[in-house]
């Protein structure tokens, strides 16, 4: 692609007529780069990703064809970039500065709105000036090599090999790469990145070692005034070795997240280090020329990545990408774990889901007369929030406690088990790829029939439950407790009278974050080692006993953070509609269990004189609001779970193409097991395999 198109009236020739004429005007700019910012504007792309190839002959060919204007244009460009500094670039560009996560995504932010504008002595505020466009260095790394170098020729650059003198590129470069190295063994001998690697407590650190190799390389360099060194130089491949050394080291800490936890801080000390490794892996091969003609093709690298590092400094989106996936993977990793519960296998297990899910049922018809009960209390919006997130926690805890199942809290889950496997298929290179999407629509099988047969339960239990109890307060109290409510509560079900989709949305979003919850605790904790320290607590062995101090950090490690998850899951659920009282909005919960208890008790209220189609409605509206509860948090935790594990969502094609396949092929499988053989059951989900944390872009 070429870029003679017009910007304006402005052209290359004009461009260069102007400044470089007899006139000699960019001598009255020698000192601005604004002329240079023109110029890069009148070569930028309008679209740098389209072009495979961004052609600048013409330009060449104007230096080529006209002394005047390759020699003014090289002594404008070598003022104007001479003595500048350019470490703090190499150092600090594009890498975390701090831990506090937050704090980098504010300080990024800001930088966005109102760019960071270093003093001008140095070359990041040149940069900052002429490649501003974030997608610079995506064509600038489109230009052909040979017509850099033509064009390094022409301006008649000299490398930077030439000098190790203070103030000089070389020196710059290797100021820079000693500052990184210093700043990854600061990091990495911190006691919580240590604690991260035991395989590594009794070997001599990697970090250290790398440290002392590049003081004495250094020193070579200065000593022998070669400013560089050859491919054989054994100081530089010892330091190649412990540079992959300290890479197998933060990646082996990674990993090591599945067995002990992690918390953001000790993710962002990795991150940082990972990140300040792969920079120093970029720069020690500029250390080495084996033949004279690389110090150009060096140069020019050094000067492209510079670009990159720049543009990249405010990138927020690769920031939050980087410093979320490895705690999502634990977390959707705490989730799939969980979520296994919740997939049957055989018509035993089948039948198990329904019973599971009639208990709740029975718990959720209960609270649903309650929540009635609450409704007529005389006290603010506050306390109406208070009182109904008490009744949802509670309901949802003993549900769990209880081991009884709530439909709308497995998609969280087993969408997270379904990618999983999703994972371990993709891995297992044994099998073709047809057959490999067959079996994971054999699975989707499973954990739809499983959601199914919960929902089943739920509803089916929650109707009748709800319905006897309202029926035997009436009878004892002699009160109609649904007499005044009857017809909201019907009439919120309604999807065309109320905007009970909208709702349902909303629950389906408090269904995904209470499985983020969950698995937030579980890995917090599992950091923290608190199942250690309860099992180990000398107060409680002393009360209750080793044994039984054992027997409570196991049912803390199983049970805790879902009774947090479901805590929490019933404050969202209890709140909302008095958050939206307060900021003058209607928004509200629907679930699909509640809404089965809620018809049940308006249809009592109305002393079941209610008009068809408001029951119609009614029950369509049931079957909705569990579709939509089913689909927000089903997708939603999908997403999570294919971002955390990297795998690409167009993957989503053919596995969507092989489950409609095998809907037509078996449709019963989707909602029945197999009644008439148990032998050859399908086989359990694929075993979890030790991820590769390291998550390399």
């Amino acid at each position: 692609m070429k870029f003679t198109k017009r910007k304006g009236k402005q052209t290359l020739e004009n461009f260069f007529r102007l400044n470089f004429e007899e006139n000699n005007l960019w001598e009255y700019k020698a000192d601005e780069v604004d002329m240079l910012a023109d110029l890069i504007d009148l070569i930028r792309p309008k679209y740098p990703v389209l072009p495979e190839m961004v052609d600048i002959s013409d330009l060449l060919n104007l230096l080529k064809t006209n002394e005047r204007y390759s020699m003014g244009f090289s002594l404008y460009l070598k003022n104007i970039l001479k003595n500048k500094k350019f470490s703090k670039i190499i150092t600090d560009a594009d890498i975390l500065t701090d831990t506090d996560f937050f704090f980098e995504v504010r300080k990024r932010l800001f930088a966005k709105l109102i760019p960071d504008q270093p003093k001008k002595d140095t070359l990041e505020y040149i940069l900052n000036q002429v490649f501003f466009v974030k997608t610079d260095p995506i064509w600038v790394n489109k230009i052909p090599m040979e017509q850099l170098e033509e064009l390094y020729s022409l301006l008649r650059f000299r490398s930077v090999y030439i000098s190790s003198e203070p103030k000089s590129p070389l020196a710059e470069l290797l100021f820079a790469m000693e500052v990184l190295i210093h700043r990854i063994a600061g990091r990495a001998l911190e006691t919580d990145v240590i604690e991260m690697v035991p395989e590594y407590e009794n070997l001599e650190s990697p970090f250290l070692a790398i440290q002392k190799e590049f003081g004495q390389i250094t020193e070579k360099l200065l000593e022998e005034k070669r400013n560089y060194v050859l491919p054989d130089d054994i100081g530089y491949r010892q330091i190649m070795v412990l540079h992959k050394q300290c890479t197998e080291y933060v990646r082996v800490a990674f990993k090591n997240s599945e067995k002990f936890g992690i918390s953001l801080r000790v993710n962002q000390n990795l991150l940082r280090i990972r990140q300040q490794l792969e920079r120093l892996g970029t720069l020690l091969p500029l250390l080495v020329i084996e033949k004279p003609e690389e110090a150009k093709s060096d140069s020019i690298t050094l000067a492209k990545n510079l670009i990159a590092y720049n543009c990249a400094k405010n990138n927020v989106r690769n920031l939050i990408n980087e410093s979320t996936q490895l705690l999502s993977y634990e977390i959707t990793q705490h989730t799939a774990n969980t979520g296994e519960n919740y997939i049957t296998r055989d018509r035993t297990g089948y039948f198990k889901m329904f019973w599971a899910s009639a208990g709740g049922g029975i718990i959720v018809g209960l609270a649903c007369i309650i929540k009635v009960f609450l409704s007529m209390m005389d006290t603010s919006a506050f306390g109406h929030a208070f009182f109904y997130s008490l009744n949802y926690s509670l309901s949802f805890i003993m549900i769990y406690v209880l081991g009884f199942t709530l439909a709308t809290k497995q998609p969280a889950m087993t969408a997270s088990a379904l990618v999983r496997a999703l994972e371990s298929d993709r891995k297992n290179t044994a099998v073709n790829v047809d057959e490999k999407h067959h079996a994971f629509a054999e699975f989707f099988a499973r954990v739809f029939r499983s959601q199914f047969i919960a929902f089943v339960g739920n509803v089916l239990v929650a109707f009748p439950v709800a319905l006897l109890g309202i029926w035997a307060i009436d009878l004892i109290f002699d009160y109609n407790l649904a007499l005044t409510k009857w017809y909201h509560l019907i009439e919120d079900l309604s999807p065309v009278h109320s905007l009970a989709i909208f709702h349902a949305a909303i629950a389906g979003v408090f269904l995904f974050l209470s499985g983020i919850i969950a698995g937030t605790v579980a890995n917090r904790d599992k950091y923290r080692h608190v199942y250690y320290r309860i099992q180990e607590h000398p107060l409680i062995k002393k009360s209750f006993g080793r044994i039984r101090a054992q027997q409570l950090s196991k049912l803390y490690e199983k049970k805790w953070a879902g009774i947090i998850s479901n805590f929490w899951f019933g404050v969202f659920m209890g709140s909302t509609a008095s958050i939206g009282i307060f900021l003058g909005l209607d928004i509200d919960i629907r679930h699909i269990t509640f809404a089965s208890g809620n018809l049940a008790l308006g249809l009592y209220g109305a002393n079941f004189n209610v008009a068809p189609a408001m029951l119609a409605w009614g029950i369509v509206g049931i079957v909705i609001i569990g579709l939509v509860n089913f689909l927000v948090s089903f997708g939603l935790s999908m997403g999570l779970a294919f971002r955390s594990r990297n795998i690409p969502f167009y993957e989503l094609g053919p596995i969507t193409r092989a489950i409609w396949k095998y809907f037509k092929e078996k449709p019963s499988a989707f909602f029945f097991p197999n009644f008439r053989k148990t032998a050859n059951n399908p086989p359990a989900a694929p075993a979890p395999e030790t991820p590769d944390t390291d998550l390399k872009k």
